[in-house]
């Protein structure tokens, strides 16, 4: 399986690397009502536009503006990563 298809969660992503959102990991559905509401659907691309020096919040850019995310709560949105300027492996 190559790394353009593997599945990350959205806080493995680095600054000014571009997702699709693919979906949320199992947790408080009040939350996830959060993030849909925000913009924060499946199939939406978003982008990584700065994380604090010790990685808490992450600033994404989603649907033409720009949010705030704990670490925490980026771990349960699950992206593929669209960038290929960032991937080390050799896979094409």
């Amino acid at each position: 399986m190559s790394c353009q298809t593997d599945t990350l969660h959205l806080n493995d992503l680095k600054h000014g690397e571009e997702a699709v959102v693919l979906g949320y990991e199992a947790g408080e559905p009040a939350y996830r009502m959060k993030l849909l509401a925000l913009g924060i659907t499946r199939n939406v691309q978003l982008k990584i536009v700065k994380t604090a020096p010790l990685g808490d919040p992450v600033e994404i850019e989603v649907r033409g503006y720009r949010l705030s995310l704990r670490k925490q709560e980026a771990t349960t949105i699950q992206v593929r990563r669209l960038n290929e300027k960032a991937c080390d492996c050799d896979c094409r």
